[in-house]
């Protein structure tokens, strides 16, 4: 039942509690490493959600990862503005699968579970990424989780296979339309190229 009204309060920060709380926390935030380990979940919730459990094998990092566009060096010989290219660059990957894959190469031995959002300032994004430890005997035995065990799924982060991931790829949309992005782009194009 509590976490009812934990979801209401997160759907609407500006409108609840959550904002006055989280804005006193981003200051200490902005003063911490990158990739910070913390012991649990700010939004417990929504963790719960996504598969986290209180119990040992079970790790999260609290990552921030910068906002804004990207930009390119501007360019030293003569262009038209309409060809200089220096802003408006948007990145292929969004952030919440950097910050999962940020937190993967932090801790090598734990694979990424899922992450989801925590705050953001006009600087920075902090995401939370759930993380399991594959060689842990309480994981092994825990039929819910223990197919992150498997070979098949180690790096899952760096591979698109996480929800962050398979966001990136393209995978949330079936049927009518999304015919160029299954099984990948790559594998579509190949089979393009086949038929020519």
């Amino acid at each position: 039942m509590a976490y009812k009204y934990i979801a209401r309060a997160w759907k609407k920060p500006e409108e609840s509690f959550v904002k006055e709380l989280m804005w006193q926390r981003a200051i200490e935030w902005r003063k911490q490493s990158t990739i910070f380990r913390i012991e649990r979940p700010t939004r417990l919730d929504r963790a719960r959600k996504l598969g986290y459990k209180a119990k040992q094998g079970f790790v999260i990092a609290r990552v921030r990862v910068r906002r804004a566009g990207m930009r390119k060096t501007r360019p030293k010989a003569g262009r038209r503005p309409k060809r200089m290219g220096v802003t408006k660059y948007k990145l292929a990957k969004n952030m919440r699968l950097i910050a999962e894959e940020r937190a993967a190469r932090k801790f090598p031995n734990l694979e990424v579970l899922n992450s989801y959002w925590v705050w953001e300032d006009g600087r920075f994004k902090w995401f939370e990424v759930i993380m399991v430890d594959p060689n842990h005997p309480a994981i092994k035995s825990d039929k819910n989780v223990n197919w992150i065990c498997e070979d098949v799924h180690r790096g899952r982060a760096f591979r698109g296979l996480t929800s962050a991931g398979r966001e990136v790829r393209g995978l949330r949309h079936k049927g009518l339309g999304a015919e160029k992005v299954r099984p990948s782009r790559k594998a579509v194009l190949k089979r393009k190229e086949r038929k020519v």
